[in-house]
């Protein structure tokens, strides 16, 4: 399994393409499909499922035309359900950026193990960046794609509707960091970091 890196969307979110012997999750895809779009053609990577960290504006701008192109369902948490179709709650209506909507999901997430074709993830709840926030931990790859939770040296703002800082730090200390040392997060804006660096040098924990 390997996950791919791509730079999407109005604010260059972080979005990751999760493969496998030729399909692949499509996580956070916050706009570009045409760079998505190429990646997996030359990649000969399908597409099974779109998975949502969280519903904020930059990081579900491609959904609709993703799904539609592959047929796909996608998946949020239900605390975040009506924020897709709606630019205030998802944010673009606060900034001066495009607004963005689309259709609602069409699953939701639990907490705890999930499969999607011969993918295997757990499905960490990650609150406070915004109250339906979600982490992926790939166990095989030592990896967890943390969307806006936490970053390098840094975490996720929680001055957006629905934020609250105290609920963020929960979600640092008692889920992400009840996983290995060793772990790579993948975040949602920047470079990769491990969770040792970050006990060690994260000025905001």
């Amino acid at each position: 399994m390997n996950i791919k890196g791509l730079s999407l969307g109005q604010l260059g979110t972080n979005g990751y393409i999760v493969h496998d012997n030729g399909r692949g999750l499509m996580i956070d895809p916050g706009g570009d499909v045409e760079i998505i779009n190429h990646w997996l053609k030359k990649n000969d990577v399908k597409l099974s499922a779109i998975l949502l960290t969280h519903a904020h504006f930059d990081h579900i701008g491609a959904v609709d035309e993703l799904r539609d192109i592959y047929d796909i369902p996608v998946y949020v948490h239900e605390l975040e359900k009506d924020w897709l179709s709606s630019p205030d709650l998802n944010g673009s209506g606060l900034f001066p950026v495009d607004n963005v909507s689309c259709r609602p999901a069409d699953y939701y997430f639990d907490e705890g193990p999930m499969e999607i074709g011969s993918f295997r993830f757990n499905v960490l709840y990650t609150p406070g960046h915004s109250p339906g926030g979600v982490s992926f931990v790939f166990e095989d790859k030592s990896s967890v794609i943390a969307g806006d939770c936490l970053f390098q040296n840094g975490i996720g703002r929680t001055d957006l509707p629905g934020g609250d800082h105290a609920t963020l730090i929960d979600s640092i200390k008692y889920k992400l960091f009840s996983l290995a040392d060793d772990y790579t997060v993948f975040p949602g804006h920047g470079p990769a970091t491990t969770l040792a660096q970050e006990k060690k040098t994260n000025p905001f924990l």
